[in-house]
């Protein structure tokens, strides 16, 4: 895998575009590409129009990278992989939501309860 792991005691907030690049190993132009085909990119730009990409930018690229380059998803394929794992992942936090609000209203049928 060309990916280069970042060592974790790397603090930087934002990554230029010739890091990503040089990250995954491949061209600007390509960074640049599917940031406009995926919405999941979305780097912050400088004054000067610069992209600054966030640590969550990178772990979209790194899905995408892993998708389309290893094994072998089409664009159009990629992109319904990512959004079919978002909306898995936000399954899981309405559960948790629900679960919490059951345990609320359990702690309050108690507290009605005591003398």
């Amino acid at each position: 895998m060309p990916y280069k792991e970042k060592p974790d005691n790397d603090l930087k907030l934002y990554y230029t575009i010739g890091e990503v690049a040089e990250l995954f190993q491949v061209n600007t132009s390509l960074v640049r590409f599917w940031e406009k085909e995926f919405p999941q990119i979305r780097p912050k730009k400088n004054r000067k129009g610069n992209r600054l990409f966030t640590r969550e930018d990178i772990r979209h690229f790194r899905m995408i990278y892993q998708l389309v380059k290893e094994q072998g998803y089409t664009l159009d394929g990629a992109r319904k992989k990512l959004q079919a794992s978002n909306q898995q992942a936000h399954d899981p936090l309405s559960e948790t939501i629900q679960r919490l609000e059951h345990v609320k209203s359990l702690l309050d049928q108690m507290e009605n309860q005591l003398p």
